[in-house]
Parts: C-alpha cells; structure tokens; sequence
C-alpha cells in the first residue's frame, strides 16, 4: 500500500507523547478527534514506560510502542534502543505522525526520527522553522503570546489538518476486573465499600508541587470524619510519606493507606468510586478529570496549563510573584505558592465540594454494585 499524501486519507497515524502520564492523558480528546475520522484509522502511541501503561485504558488506541526518548527526562540513555525502534518505526510504514509537546519541548528530535522512518507526513508546534523536517507546522507562540490549557493546546494541533473533537473530554476507561479487584484489597485494609471515601494523594514527583506535610497533617485532622473515609494513596516510593500521615494524624481521623499496593486500573477505579479526590497537582488529577470525579488541587504556580478540565474542582494556591516559574524545585527557596495556603481553607474546599457534588458517591456505589451482579 501506499503512504498517504495528504492528512485526509492518512490511515495509520502515530502518536508521539513521550513526557508524562498526565501528559498523555492531556493528549486523548486530541487523539481521538484523529480516530474519528472520515476514513477508518489505526492509531499507534509511541509513549514514554508511565505514559505507555495508560494505552489498555485508552479504546481509540490499536497498538503501543515504549521508548525512554533520550531528549526528555529519565533514566535510560541506551543508544540500541534507539536504532531498534527506527527500525520498529520504519517496518511500520506510517501515514503520519503527530508530535505532541508542552511548549518548552522542541518537536525537532522527535521530527528527525520520524524523517528517518519515512513518514511523510508530521505535524507539530515548532519554535523555529524546521524546513524540511515536518510537513505540518504551527509556529509556537507559548508562553510569549497566551497560555492555553494543555487539552486545548494539543485539540487546536490535530485542528490544523482538519481533525476535530465532538468530545473533549479526558478519556480512561476502567475495567469491572480491575474493581473486582480493588474491592478486595479494600476489603483486606478494613475499608468499607458501602460507605463513601475521598482519596488523599499527597505526593508528587516534583519538589515544587508538593505541599508541605505538617499541612495536609492538619487538613486531615480538621476534617475528621466530615469526608467520610479518607485513602491514602501513593506509589511505593512515596509509602514513607503515607506512613508518617498516618503517624502524626493519630485517629484524628478515620485514614487508610493503600500507597504502593495498588495497579494503575485499581488506582483508576478507587478513583472514579471515590466522592472526591484531594490532590496535590500531578498525574491523578488528571486520572480523576477523565473519571468526572470531583477534586481538589492544591496547585502549585509552576505551570498554569495544567488545571483539572471539565470537572467540579476547586483550585487551592497563593499568589506569588514568581509565578509560572514551570521549575521543578523552587527557584526562591521559599515555596510560598504552596506553603501558604492555609489547612483552613483546604479543608473547607473539600466540605463545600463534597456538599456540590454529593451524589458522586452514590453513584459510583450503584454502578459499583450493577457489575458485581454481572456473570
């Protein structure tokens, strides 16, 4: 067969989004409109280890590829696994691609890759002109000109050949395996199915977006069983953090901690049966925005393109001059943005959310006991 000559009748597209979980999720309303085309298409991801493990979640995606990209951050710096996946990219034979990035990221990398791997056709924003390098381009005008919220940034790229979003919402969808499952280990950490929950996640993987321990200690202690329980949630490296929560919040408050136990679809269904999820800014907010779970952000001013979209929320920070320094650790040491937003108003954003959208939980429990009555 044939490539494609123009975006119009390009059948096998590849997706490149190669930072972050949260960032791939970002990035499915757009890779969707490019599934829902005119003509039937077949959607490949090629995403980072963490933003691959999102694709069994993600319908409109036919097939996975996984590379730790040598131009963004992590661990890896293999360079034979850089030839094999040229190799991978040109066996292929892709239509397209489209290369999805956060405006400090260059598309170049990703651009000669494709290049080599005779796509025809590329799309992406680009700084400077790239000649030859992609077939499509939107000059980038971020943050210079205007900051728009990363799902519109990334609908507005696919917009430009003519690929158009009738939903915009987040996509993940759950499995009832994935919940069977959860409920167990619910069970096993004496937590109650049949009474409501918020999830507390209290980690990030930046410095700078984490608010300070002692805080959310006494966010907790203030709202004592007034949201009923209240998960503890993290992965393994953060199980240290969950423990000392636990610790000095005592039976202030009726805290489980589940951090380090759970799968990424287990994960996602506490999520979508919780009442709320309260959260610093970081992968599961995202998660919880494509579930239609409420949340409360405790947003942290580094980068203003990433608030919850399309969900009751509530948006916790303090006002910085130096915001929007999109730094991972703070550059003036003092982490005001963050730090200064009071236990008293975190913990009345979750009562007065909880209040807004008290029939989550309810519903989550009713869809919850529908598939256990499944064969």
């Amino acid at each position: 067969m044939k490539p494609a000559t123009t975006w119009e009748n390009a059948r096998k597209i590849l997706c490149i989004r190669l930072d972050n979980m949260g960032d791939v999720l970002m990035s499915t309303p757009a890779m969707r409109a490019l599934k829902n085309a005119a003509v039937p298409r077949h959607i490949t991801l090629l995403a980072s280890p963490s933003g691959a493990a999102l694709a069994p979640y993600l319908p409109f995606i036919n097939k996975t590829l996984v590379y730790d990209a040598p131009w963004v951050k992590n661990e890896e710096n293999d360079a034979d696994e850089d030839g094999n996946l040229l190799r991978n990219l040109g066996a292929e034979k892709f239509d397209a691609a489209v290369i999805f990035t956060v405006y400090s990221q260059s598309p170049l990398p990703a651009a000669l890759m494709c290049r080599l791997a005779e796509i025809p056709l590329t799309l992406a924003y680009c700084r400077e002109n790239p000649y030859h390098l992609l077939s499509d381009w939107i000059p980038e005008t971020e943050p210079e000109l205007v900051t728009r919220h990363e799902v519109q940034r990334q609908l507005d790229l696919v917009g430009h050949v003519h690929a158009y979003a009738e939903d915009a919402r987040l996509i993940f969808l759950t499995k009832e395996s994935d919940r069977r499952h959860l409920y167990k280990k619910l069970e096993a950490a004496n937590i109650r199915s049949d009474q409501p929950w918020i999830v507390a996640h209290c980690g990030a993987s930046a410095p700078s977006r984490r608010y300070p321990l002692d805080s959310y200690v006494k966010v907790l202690s203030q709202l004592g069983s007034r949201a009923g329980q209240v998960v503890l949630t993290g992965n393994t490296s953060e199980q240290n953090l969950t423990r000392e929560i636990m610790k000095k919040c005592g039976n202030k408050a009726p805290l489980f901690n589940v951090a380090g136990i759970l799968t990424l679809g287990e994960f996602a269904c506490l999520i979508e049966d919780a009442s709320l999820l309260l959260s610093n800014n970081t992968g599961p907010v995202h998660l919880a925005a494509a579930l239609g779970t409420p949340i409360v952000d405790l947003y942290a001013l580094t980068n203003p393109q990433h608030k919850p979209w399309m969900v009751a929320h509530r948006v916790l920070s303090h006002d910085v001059p130096c915001k929007n320094c999109y730094r991972s650790v703070c550059p003036e040491k003092h982490h005001n943005c963050l730090r200064l937003v009071t236990p008293e108003s975190v913990s009345e954003a979750v009562t007065d959310l909880l209040a807004d959208t008290k029939s989550h939980f309810r519903t989550a429990f009713v869809r919850t006991k529908e598939a256990e009555c499944l064969p």
